[in-house]
């Protein structure tokens, strides 16, 4: 039924030859095979084979392996952003309120932000070289020729894998910022961990908890769909997989942008009223 509906809209713009201009048809093309693309997801996701060990294979490619790259990344920001905080506070003699401060910046906004900018660079990029390149050299029609559902198999498998792996990456990364600023709180102030972290989350509500949820599924969701997309689209060659890979991080981060503004402005309305 997808395809069908997929071929009457291409078929329906060749017909009418250009319908507003040359970019902006084949924009529209793209959104719609997009949409269609999301619907086959979700048509596919629940209906069985369910491919548990590819998606276990999946999960550690996104997760373990990404791992030490999110530690660094994480203890740096929480550094950074502590030092960077602290003069701020000294002025006004509110050096207290620095655990806080750092705790609610990386909960609301730098945990998952920075998993997600860092995951479109490293998996986002495998992800649609890897679907690209097998897009190019036809295995995905070797699949389909072997009674393997590839869409199933390689794109199902991606998306649900990365939007389970990046929220505890998400977690891991903000828990490992936060245990860079209590080193640097520690080295000024020689407070202990414990009572940094309940200072820390002393002003967390289960609203940012929601937020920080829903941003990490989110991005996660983003990043395996438009890798998948991209990679499993690519043409012409050698070529189409380098451009595929490439799109693949560019529009996951301008997409991750989005959803943020989009996202913040939600629970704030909620927040605030």
């Amino acid at each position: 039924m997808i395809h069908n509906l997929k071929h009457r809209i291409n078929v329906r713009f060749a017909s009418k030859g250009v319908l507003f201009s040359k970019k902006i048809d084949e924009f529209l093309c793209d959104c719609s095979n997009a949409f269609l693309f999301v619907v086959r997801f979700f048509k596919e996701a629940f209906t069985k084979p369910f491919h548990l060990n590819e998606l276990i294979n999946q999960c550690f490619d996104v997760g373990l392996k990404s791992l030490l790259l999110i530690s660094i990344t994480g203890f740096i920001v929480g550094v950074v952003f502590t030092e960077q905080s602290r003069p701020g506070l000294v002025d006004f003699g509110a050096t207290s309120w620095l655990p806080s401060l750092v705790c609610l910046a990386i909960v609301r906004a730098l945990g998952p932000l920075v998993t997600a900018l860092i995951c479109a660079g490293k998996v986002g990029s495998g992800i649609g070289a890897e679907l690209g390149s097998m897009q190019v050299t036809e295995q995905i029609d070797a699949m389909e020729v072997s009674a393997i559902n590839p869409f199933k198999y390689l794109v199902v498998t991606r998306v649900m894998a990365t939007t389970i792996a990046i929220p505890v990456l998400a977690i891991y990364c903000s828990f490992i910022g936060l245990y860079g600023s209590y080193l640097n709180v520690h080295e000024q102030e020689s407070s202990s961990l414990i009572s940094f972290y309940q200072n820390a989350f002393s002003y967390i509500s289960f609203l940012d908890l929601f937020a920080f949820m829903l941003k990490s599924v989110t991005y996660g969701f983003t990043i395996g769909m438009v890798s998948c997309y991209m990679g499993y689209h690519a043409t012409q060659g050698t070529r189409g997989v380098g451009r595929a890979a490439n799109q693949a991080v560019v529009l996951t981060i301008f997409l991750v942008f989005i959803e943020e503004f989009i996202i913040v402005t939600g629970i704030n309305f909620f927040r605030y009223g």
